[in-house]
């Protein structure tokens, strides 16, 4: 793995801010508002604990929050209808409370735009902009998204996924989707880019992935690293889902030195401490 040298200044525009991320990731919290995620399952469904959890985040430091209604893997079918009902009332309360940024963690161009109606500045779409009218929503909006590399698309298990070269293959699908993006009207400092850990990769493809996080923190967009308690890193280590906080962490710091500037986490008091000791070190080199 080699470190990521920025050419210049990086910067991330979310809402009416402006985040200079040269030496200095953002941490964006995860909230999941599903009866079956993978970490943690059902914890926060309940809307209470979903919001004393996010009073948690930000307490902890964490730069923006990520809401999510529905789970990247497979499981039952979630309506549009159900998932909005899910995630709309907590963006809107989670922007009446705080002072962060708020992503929308969906594939859906309708439920982003109810959440941005409702003060949600980042569309973090995981299906790499499938559904033709997310991109034109964002951009009426002046939302930030994150185009995310995906092999098949969401909720569909891929258990073979094969690639001549990841790391050149995800490149230049994450190349084409910010094409798409500037196309459809959204600004280049509104545009996020994600290798996808986990989304139609083996955990040798994931671990391959964030060694060469330089390669695409290159491109020049900020690039965002989603390890945090992923199924690779219990793959590597042999480590159910509840033992991967120090593996988490580890992958965020070296996401941070490889050039990635948001890291989506669950721990965010760990990954913030984390990321301070790494920002002055980049900022002293």
């Amino acid at each position: 793995m080699r470190p990521f040298r920025p050419v210049g200044t990086i910067e991330l525009a979310m809402g009416e801010r402006t985040h200079d991320v040269t030496t200095r990731a953002l941490v964006m919290g995860i909230l999941n508002r599903t009866p079956d995620s993978f970490y943690s399952p059902a914890a926060t469904y309940d809307l209470d604990a979903l919001l004393a959890r996010a009073d948690r985040l930000v307490v902890d430091g964490a730069d923006l929050l990520d809401v999510g209604g529905v789970k990247a893997g497979p499981g039952e079918e979630v309506s549009e209808a159900e998932e909005l009902d899910r995630v709309v009332p907590v963006v809107a309360e989670l922007r009446r409370r705080f002072d962060v940024p708020i992503s929308i963690d969906t594939w859906r161009a309708a439920v982003a735009d109810a959440c941005f109606r409702e003060g949600a500045t980042v569309g973090n779409d995981i299906s790499g902009f499938a559904d033709p009218d997310y991109l034109p929503v964002a951009a009426k909006a002046r939302a930030t998204v994150v185009a995310t590399h995906i092999r098949l698309r969401p909720r569909v298990a891929d258990p073979s996924p094969h690639y001549d070269d990841v790391t050149a293959t995800v490149r230049d699908f994450l190349l084409e989707r910010r094409r798409w993006a500037i196309e459809a009207g959204v600004e280049p400092t509104r545009i996020v880019l994600d290798a996808g850990l986990d989304l139609g990769k083996t955990p040798a493809h994931s671990l391959q992935l964030l060694r060469d996080s330089a390669t695409l923190a290159e491109l020049g967009s900020p690039l965002l690293l989603s390890a945090s308690n992923k199924t690779f890193l219990g793959a590597l280590f042999d480590l159910p889902v509840t033992d991967r906080k120090n593996p988490s962490v580890a992958a965020t710091c070296l996401g941070i030195a490889a050039g990635c500037r948001v890291v989506r986490v669950h721990d965010v008091a760990a990954s913030v401490r984390a990321r301070d000791v790494l920002a002055r070190i980049l900022e002293d080199r």
